[in-house]
């Protein structure tokens, strides 16, 4: 019996594998002949309905078959219901197919108020498109299930995914509509902070309420959670988002619906969580004034213009109808890379055809190179954003790290200075603030050359931006974690107590170019960069949130490892944003400006012409003593031994 039933089922399945197969114009020779049938059918089971008696023939019924089959064919043809595809028939479908129907009723009436053939009733007109509606609406239910979803189920092989919607609202059931189409999947519900749609069901599928996340997900077995919230703002996301975070499943999200350009949502549409989701910051709209302030028709220069935030500040530039654009680039690819996609987006319309772009190979920190390049191009608005800023690789190579960051920013300073730039921004970091590594310490002294300069009668405006971590930067750990995350582990962190801020790099650049067009001379401007992160926090939501487990003593079967690796030389376990306390707010929600103390000029050049002859030589020791001199606050490894070495010297004044 067994053998004899999966016989049938073999033959079935080949059936219907033949029927998917056909061409074109076979497949709409099918339907035509099913849905004649149907017409057919209808006429006698409207006349069986009307009369109460069951008859196959007569010259009634063949009267009602000679006027409904053309009828039914004329109407359907006009309309445009045979273009819909079968096996994907949904609601749509049906609809149209009851319009038509309505249509054929409301001529079939009206012929039989002007003439009723003999023996045939007037409600037999109103009877037959009703049940040729239902014949067909049911045919193509049938057809869809057989020759997509039942064909589909199987002949699919691989994983199936268990899967909840969070949202039961629009966009959650046009997903779960999609979701049909995937043989892959199945929906076991909707998730819903609604109280009132708890336990109510949606098309069969229940919907849950929000608050127990965790059990729902156990009790059903679920391995992925699709949001389907396309509305609500960053900050709700990031709260819905963080349910997930101490669960094993993959969450993935709908953009927001502005991105979402056609009426329909799919499976397609769908992209994976990402660290901007956790943030929890709502975007600011721009000032468009202050944007445009240091930029519009003005020739804009951005050294370190190949770099991640360097990069984007292009980007962004370009964007501002700027007359100039020169990019300042010591790396012939980075340069190459930027200056192609400027390019690109010139000829494709994005930037304007007047827009002048120079791409300049060259080290700010070669004094002659910089010295040509602004009297060659004398820039209004200078953007400095060149720096070596990976803290282990600065560590290990200080004189050079010295040289590039501090000695870079004074080079092009004073040739900003002399050639009459109106405004000059320095790109700092939160690690310029009580520094523990070189890096940290030579990007405050290059604060330190912006803020004794702008203490001159001089018409160039010099500003600082200072902001934390920016994902998917070079030096950014999120990237890091994706890899090792694809590559199955260990995910390898330094510290599980390290805290940092994050920011993404769109945002970053946008706040970067309104800070300088509020910069009235020697400002040290902060970026909001809201509350710290755990990196072990981080660590365990990206894993958890790829719908992977964590490997620990307490799940020694879990899928990935996190493994501390003992904090890098120079690295801190909190970073910081100000110095001083009490910053002022400006005129932008996001951007502060900080109360910071200054070197006195004169004293600070002293220092630095040591310090440049000391680099030189190529003397380290030295060379680390003399930065601690320069910024009291940086406690570094290598500068450990400054107290007795001032003694000995009797100080640097």
């Amino acid at each position: 019996m067994t053998s004899l039933r999966k016989r049938f089922e073999s033959r079935a399945m080949n059936a219907l594998r033949w029927l998917v197969d056909m061409d074109r114009l076979t497949k709409f020779s099918v339907v035509l002949i099913a849905d004649a049938l149907s017409c057919i059918a209808a006429v006698w089971i409207s006349f069986s309905l009307r009369l109460g008696e069951w008859d196959l023939w007569s010259s009634a019924i063949g009267t009602m078959m000679a006027i409904t089959l053309p009828l039914w064919l004329a109407i359907f043809l006009w309309r445009g219901t045979y273009q819909y595809v079968v096996r994907f028939s949904g609601l749509g479908t049906m609809i149209d197919i009851a319009t038509s129907c309505l249509l054929m009723m409301i001529i079939l009436a009206s012929i039989f108020l002007i003439h009723t053939p003999a023996g045939v009733p007037r409600t037999v007109a109103v009877i037959q498109p009703l049940v040729f509606a239902v014949l067909l609406m049911v045919s193509r239910v049938i057809a869809r299930y057989a020759l997509f979803d039942l064909l589909n189920q199987r002949e699919f092989i691989g994983n199936l995914h268990r899967v909840l919607i969070y949202g039961a609202g629009s966009a959650g059931r046009q997903l779960a509509v999609s979701l049909r189409h995937e043989a892959n999947m199945t929906l076991c519900g909707y998730i819903d902070d609604d109280r009132r749609l708890t336990g109510k069901r949606l098309d069969r599928v229940r919907v849950h309420n929000s608050e127990d996340v965790t059990r729902l997900i156990e009790s059903l077995s679920v391995d992925t959670v699709f949001l389907a919230l396309p509305r609500i703002s960053r900050k709700e996301r990031e709260t819905i988002v963080r349910k997930f975070e101490n669960v094993s499943v993959r969450v993935m999200i709908l953009p927001a619906m502005g991105d979402l350009l056609t009426g329909s949502i799919s499976v397609g549409d769908l992209r994976q969580i990402e660290i901007t989701d956790l943030l929890g910051r709502d975007p600011v709209p721009p000032n468009q004034l202050l944007l445009r302030h240091t930029v519009e028709r003005r020739k804009i220069m951005v050294t370190g213009a190949g770099g991640s935030i360097g990069s984007e500040l292009c980007r962004q530039i370009s964007r501002l109808n700027p007359a100039q654009i020169i990019l300042v680039e010591m790396t012939e690819h980075a340069l190459y890379t930027i200056e192609g996609e400027l390019r690109e987006a010139q000829r494709g319309g994005q930037l304007g055809a007047d827009v002048s772009i120079h791409a300049e190979l060259g080290n700010v920190a070669d004094e002659d190179a910089v010295h040509r390049l602004f009297h060659r191009w004398r820039p209004d608005t200078v953007f400095h954003a060149a720096a070596y800023k990976h803290v282990p690789l600065v560590e290990e190579n200080v004189i050079a790290g010295m040289r590039n960051n501090i000695f870079g920013t004074l080079n092009c300073a004073l040739e900003a200075q002399r050639v009459g730039t109106r405004h000059f921004i320095l790109v700092s970091t939160d690690k310029a603030v009580r520094p523990t590594n070189v890096m940290g310490a030579s990007k405050r002294v290059c604060e330190l050359i912006l803020q004794g300069l702008a203490t001159r009668d001089d018409e160039t405006r010099f500003a600082i931006v200072r902001f934390g971590n920016v994902l998917g930067s070079s030096g950014s750990v999120v990237p890091r974690f994706q890899r090792q995350i694809r590559a199955g582990g260990p995910v390898t962190l330094t510290h599980r107590d390290v805290t940092r801020y994050f920011m993404t790099i769109p945002e970053a650049a946008q706040l970067v170019i309104q800070a300088a067009g509020m910069a009235e001379g020697g400002e040290v401007y902060v970026l909001d960069m809201g509350e710290p992160i755990r990196i072990y926090d981080l660590a365990r939501a990206m894993i958890n949130l790829s719908g992977l487990t964590i490997r620990d003593t307490s799940s020694p079967e879990g899928d990935i490892e996190i493994c501390e690796i003992g904090l890098r030389k120079g690295e801190k376990l909190y970073e910081e944003i100000l110095i001083g306390n009490s910053p002022k707010p400006t005129h932008h929600p996001r951007i502060m400006q900080a109360r910071e103390d200054l070197i006195p000029l004169d004293v600070l050049s002293a220092k630095l012409d040591r310090l440049s002859a000391v680099l030189k030589q190529g003397d380290q020791a030295d060379a680390l003593r003399m930065l601690s001199f320069l910024v009291p606050e940086f406690v570094g490894e290598q500068s450990s031994n400054r107290v007795v070495q001032m003694v000995n010297e009797g100080g640097m004044a």
